[in-house]
């Protein structure tokens, strides 16, 4: 849409967080090339010296370890904006493993920072958006992880799918208000994610690295993360509340129509071939 107005014309300010990297990264460039000012996070603020020296931007020191605390921070960094008009859940991280065969305060970390804190940060942004005189977005990134589970990733599959849930939920609590709800489901993208994934298991099985071998693989051969962001700005100026599947072909449109079509078997098989299991 070459003629279209900026998003700065519908949305001031944003909150976004996770963006020293990946997807953040490439949502926090698109909003500051619309206009927008961001406030962006990361749990390591020198990590954002060089989208500090960008016009607009201004980092935000966050750890979703501490849901309390980063509830504080959001609320604080929001008065200081004068309100934000969209929020971004975007930060996250990713560990592999067996999941019997690894100690479950593993994964219980990873759920409390991905689903019960995010979540938290959600309930502070529902409460800021909607009384927003103007446009409003909340926008959580989910993964196609809540419909195709990524094997030996079982708490990132379950946080996903559980945010998915509570998107789910929003979107019908905020039909025909102001506030228009996002659940953004990315596949495979070309980042660095892989490379910060938790391993924790010394001995991993055949059947577990043939399946990172094959993750790794798709991680590499995916679309640049500008390919996300420009989803989300389609789906930012449409102003309508909904699902936005983003990622190769097959993994966003092809792989949805099977699952929606086919049956649960054949969806399982597909997903096993797709691990090379």
């Amino acid at each position: 849409m070459p003629n279209a107005l900026p998003l700065s014309s519908l949305y001031r300010t944003a909150f976004v967080t996770g963006v020293s990297t990946g997807l953040g990264r490439a949502f926090a460039d698109m909003l500051l090339q619309e206009g927008v000012q961001v406030w962006g996070t990361s749990r390591r603020i020198e990590r954002l010296s060089d989208l500090e020296k960008t016009a607009g931007f201004t980092a935000v020191a966050l750890d979703l370890r501490d849901g309390a605390a980063a509830e504080r921070i959001f609320l604080a960094a929001n008065q200081a904006a004068g309100g934000f008009d969209i929020v971004i859940n975007n930060a996250g991280y990713g560990a592999f493993g067996d999941f019997a065969a690894t100690e479950f305060s593993v994964w219980q970390d990873q759920l409390e920072v991905m689903l019960v804190n995010t979540a938290r940060l959600t309930h502070a942004a529902m409460r800021v958006l909607r009384d927003r005189a103007t446009s409003a977005a909340l926008v959580n990134i989910s993964s196609l992880a809540a419909e195709f589970p990524l094997p030996y990733q079982s708490a990132y599959n379950m946080a996903k799918a559980g945010l998915t849930a509570l998107n789910e939920s929003l979107l019908i609590e905020t039909a025909g208000s102001k506030v228009i709800v996002l659940d953004v489901r990315p596949g495979d993208y070309r980042t660095d994610f892989e490379a910060s994934v938790l391993r924790p298991n010394q001995n991993e099985t055949p059947a577990m690295q043939r399946t990172w071998s094959a993750f790794e693989q798709m991680m590499a051969s995916g679309p640049t993360p500008a390919h996300a962001a420009a989803a989300l700005q389609r789906a930012l100026r449409r102003q309508r509340s909904g699902t936005v599947r983003c990622g190769r072909f097959f993994q966003a449109v092809v792989a949805p129509f099977i699952a929606r079509f086919g049956s649960l078997r054949l969806k399982r098989r597909i997903q096993a071939r797709y691990f090379n299991l």
